[in-house]
């Protein structure tokens, strides 16, 4: 327990911008649509933090909340590519999704070469900064996304409509519900959240992006909202859970326990999990049923 306890702050940290970008993969397959996109709009999320805090960290005093800003904004920006493709012209969500995180893989590093020359941005002069006990703001932030999002989804008719929408959207129309404005506005949150995930990871993992910095976290995201049964609190569980595994490849040293075992095993345990539990918990027994599933007007 003492050896957990050490080590959470680290597990907080990392697990923040999992969480953040899990609860806006909820938000959008509640409504009805799968965001594979989560890895490419946190990349760009990411890069875009990364860049202004670079530019402006001398020039002005808040320049880590206005990247975190500007993170979520580009990441809302860009997630419209995929609500027009997905919601608007019906294709195919899973290919849209890809689309973008390929995309947003050439995007990044031609920004980096415009402004810095090189495949990557500066080195971060000061990231941000932990609070008491070594935690950083952004778990205070993840926290508080998360208790927002349960509260307007189960305590809000908008989120009563927003959950029919991913269940029985044609039911929720026939009430004259707006399906299609309820499944963009479910994207764009869902670009925002990751866009500001994506910021937070550049803001206190790293020092600066490279195209390494994501790698994976968008699809971990996913996994936990599949391993959380698209539920709230178990998105909290799974989540800390994918956390704590990736903070014992960096605090394994400290752990005399697991000494025996290479650091490379718990540096690949995220992944692995994710990779079981999309294999046991992606069934539709939990998923919304209409998630994945263009919305047509005149189907009943």
């Amino acid at each position: 327990m003492t050896i957990i306890l050490n080590m959470l702050p680290s597990v907080l940290m990392i697990t923040a911008p999992i969480l953040i970008a899990a609860t806006g993969g909820l938000i959008c397959e509640r409504a009805g649509v799968v965001n594979i996109a989560l890895e490419g709009l946190m990349s760009i999320g990411a890069m875009t933090a990364a860049t202004i805090h670079v530019l402006l960290e001398s020039a002005v005093g808040f320049s880590i909340p206005l990247a975190l800003v500007l993170a979520a904004f580009t990441g809302c920006l860009f997630s419209l590519i995929h609500a027009f493709a997905s919601i608007s012209l019906n294709a195919d969500q899973v290919i849209s999704g890809t689309g973008i995180n390929l995309f947003a893989n050439g995007i990044t590093v031609f920004f980096c070469q415009l402004l810095f020359r090189m495949d990557r941005t500066m080195n971060l002069k000061l990231g941000m900064l932990p609070g008491p006990g070594g935690v950083y703001p952004t778990a205070w932030i993840a926290f508080a996304i998360l208790g927002i999002t349960w509260f307007v989804l189960y305590k809000r008719p908008i989120g009563l409509r927003l959950r029919a929408a991913g269940e029985h959207p044609q039911a929720l129309a026939s009430t004259g519900a707006d399906v299609i404005t309820l499944r963009y506005g479910a994207v764009l949150v869902s670009g925002l959240l990751a866009g500001l995930a994506g910021g937070c990871i550049v803001l206190t993992q790293d020092i600066q992006f490279t195209v390494s910095t994501i790698n994976g976290k968008g699809f971990i995201a996913l996994a936990a909202v599949s391993f959380g049964r698209w539920m709230p609190l178990g998105i909290l569980g799974s989540s800390f859970l994918f956390g704590l595994s990736s903070a014992l490849a960096v605090n394994i040293t400290n752990v005399k326990m697991l000494h025996a075992l290479p650091s490379e095993f718990f540096s690949a345990l995220p992944y692995i999990i994710t990779l079981v539990t999309l294999v046991l918990f992606s069934g539709k027994d939990y998923a919304p049923r209409a998630a994945g599933q263009p919305f047509d007007k005149g189907e009943r």
